[in-house]
């Protein structure tokens, strides 16, 4: 059988208000041009971010009803620390209300000023926590990431070759640790091999040095290697993600993807003396560390969810049909990065807007025309997440590749909502000499993605 069909069966619907493509026009005007600054009842198709926007399950609920609420040592808490240690096998277990709150209170606990924090890509958060603390967080990828046109399985892996010269230049007393992110999500949600793993920790050890993963999606990327890396064909992803972290001294987490939470997230480390530093911190701003500023019903949830996306049937259908999204893109013509991700498909934006420069903000154009044309909310990751103006005022430094991402919820869209995204995407593609250039109005310093604001460009 070719077919797809979703592992699970619909209990409860959310109504979909429909939209017209001159409602939408006015509407993203009075955003400002910015699609995280529509109200969510105004998109039809909310492909923004598959973060804390996944449907629960049956077991997830029935943990909601019967969660603890205790302050202190909530029956919740050891139900989550008991999944999470299973799966990811680190000494403490530290929940938090979500990744970023997780990547403060490391680089709270671990990372001083002028530190180098070297990883394979680093997200927008992650990058953004890193530089404020006054530290740098350091790219190092594999050429093969620059070309959305290379088919490199493991087109996630960090550089390894390049992480032992960084520790080298800077200094092994300026590398509090190293973050690999699992899958890479600013890399287009490509996934990192087992050798790789098993390489940056050989790396770590020559120099002793703590090997973090930033695993939002790492039940992804197990079945990504079990796909493609050989020897893992005949192993479960939960055997295979135990492999994964036993390479890792710890782990931030947004367990708002691959723990299936509408909110949630924690750290693992196997320091003492990390772990105390991080809970006398997220004690001052998070709460008592057996909650971590999440009520005991989510961490209840939880605990569920970190079992269940490991589901042999569920990764393989999530999977599928993601790259039945791209596939079709792809027979179509339209530009984009491959090979496709897990979680969501990436167009190339200066590849489908040729007509426009980077000045112009090619992928973010794109983003908003498509949601004017089609009613599909999707998120840019390219020159307006990730350029910089020059310090001395000469321009832009922009980065490598203009994306956008059409980040697919989970156990939420049927095949027949992607078919509409499929449709409406390659109908853009062929007007897609209509698409205007945006330019910045209010550009904020810090994550400008999430609040700018913006106006047609000069042609």
């Amino acid at each position: 059988m070719r077919t797809i069909i979703e592992p699970f069966r619909i209990k409860v619907v959310e109504p979909i208000r429909m939209t017209t493509r001159e409602e939408r026009r006015g509407l993203i005007a009075e955003a400002g041009f910015n699609p995280f600054r529509l109200k969510a009842e105004h998109v039809l198709i909310d492909l923004l971010t598959d973060s804390g926007t996944g449907a629960m399950s049956t077991a997830q609920w029935a943990g909601v009803m019967e969660g603890d609420e205790s302050y202190a040592g909530a029956r919740s808490f050891f139900q989550f620390e008991a999944a999470v240690r299973d799966v990811f096998g680190h000494r403490h277990v530290i929940p938090t209300h979500q990744g970023r709150a997780s990547e403060r209170l490391l680089c709270a606990a671990a990372v001083n000023d002028g530190d180098v924090v070297p990883g394979n890509t680093h997200f927008d958060t992650t990058r953004a926590n890193i530089e404020a603390v006054r530290a740098e967080a350091r790219d190092l990828k594999l050429p093969e990431a620059a070309d959305p046109e290379n088919e490199h399985p493991f087109k996630g892996n960090i550089d390894v070759e390049s992480l032992a010269a960084t520790i080298q230049q800077v200094g092994r007393d300026r590398v509090p640790f190293v973050l690999i992110t699992v899958t890479n999500n600013s890399g287009g949600g490509q996934p990192v091999s087992m050798s790789n793993l098993r390489a940056a920790r050989q790396v770590c050890d020559r120099w002793g040095i703590p090997l973090i993963l930033d695993c939002a999606r790492f039940a992804e990327n197990a079945y990504f290697i079990k796909l493609r890396e050989p020897g893992f064909g005949a192993k479960a992803p939960i055997e295979i993600a135990r492999e994964m972290f036993s390479y890792s001294d710890g782990a931030v987490m947004s367990m708002k993807k691959d723990a299936f939470g509408n909110i949630g997230g924690g750290i693992t480390v196997n320091s003492d003396e990390w772990a105390e530093r991080i809970r006398t911190h997220l004690i001052l701003t998070e709460g008592f560390p057996t909650y971590g500023g999440l009520a005991g019903r989510d961490l209840s949830a939880l605990a569920v969810g970190i079992r269940e996306i490991l589901d042999e049937d569920y990764l393989r259908y999530r999977i599928a049909s993601t790259a039945y999204v791209g596939s079709h893109l792809n027979a179509a013509g339209v530009p984009l990065l491959k090979p496709y991700g897990g979680h969501a498909i990436f167009l190339d934006g200066r590849r489908f807007c040729r007509h426009l420069r980077d000045e112009q903000l090619p992928g973010w154009s794109l983003s908003v025309a498509l949601y004017e044309q089609v009613g599909v909310r999707a998120c840019e990751i390219g020159n307006v997440m990730f350029g910089r103006p020059r310090a001395d005022g000469g321009g832009w430094d922009w980065p490598t590749l203009d994306l956008v991402r059409l980040a697919i919820p989970r156990r939420v869209y049927t095949q027949s909502h992607m078919d509409y995204v499929v449709e409406g995407i390659i109908e853009l593609f062929g007007q897609r000499e209509s698409i205007q250039g945006l330019r910045f109005v209010h550009r904020p310093a810090v994550l400008p993605h999430f609040t700018a604001t913006f106006a047609p460009a000069e042609p």
